[in-house]
């Protein structure tokens, strides 16, 4: 495993995912990049920590978010942003303040694992499962914009983890 400054910002990858099986065509591709040991990040986390991430934010809206929502003025900032959030995906290096290492749900697992939890995460998005829980940033959303935001969110983290084909 190298970290980002190894590889440089230049190694992210452009993803955009149109769908879920998207989304999981590539969870496989990063599973299989893992098993051949060709997998590498470009950031400051390892393959495992940003898997897991993504997926402990999907089950967040099933489960209940471990952190409380920004002030409001804060989310009515974000709330206006979100259509250009789904449209154009998620800035890089956000942290969310109050918390520390500026965000949750990144644990060090092994790639394969975290690769596991994130694909169990995406059935369960793909799912008829009802959300329980509003974004503690954006609110409600429909079913539709839960899901491109969780692309989105995933496009994201999964761009900063690079493999030979």
């Amino acid at each position: 495993m190298t970290d980002g400054q190894e590889l440089g910002e230049a190694a992210h990858r452009q993803l955009r995912f149109e769908s879920i099986e998207d989304c999981v065509a590539e969870v496989n591709r990063i599973r299989d990049a893992a098993a051949r040991e060709t997998l590498r990040t470009s950031g400051n986390w390892t393959p495992g920590q940003n898997l897991s991430h993504v997926a402990a934010w999907i089950n967040y809206a099933y489960d209940g978010f471990p952190i409380t929502g920004p002030p409001w003025l804060v989310r009515w900032i974000l709330r206006w942003r979100l259509p250009s959030i789904l449209r154009q995906g998620m800035p890089r290096g956000v942290r969310i303040p109050g918390v520390d290492a500026g965000t949750v749900g990144m644990e060090d697992t092994s790639a394969e694992e975290a690769c596991g939890r994130l694909s169990d995460a995406l059935a369960r998005l793909e799912s008829d499962e009802e959300a329980s829980f509003d974004s503690p940033a954006f609110g409600k959303m429909s079913d539709e914009d839960r899901v491109r935001l969780n692309l989105r969110h995933a496009e994201l983290h999964l761009g900063f983890l690079v493999y030979a084909p």
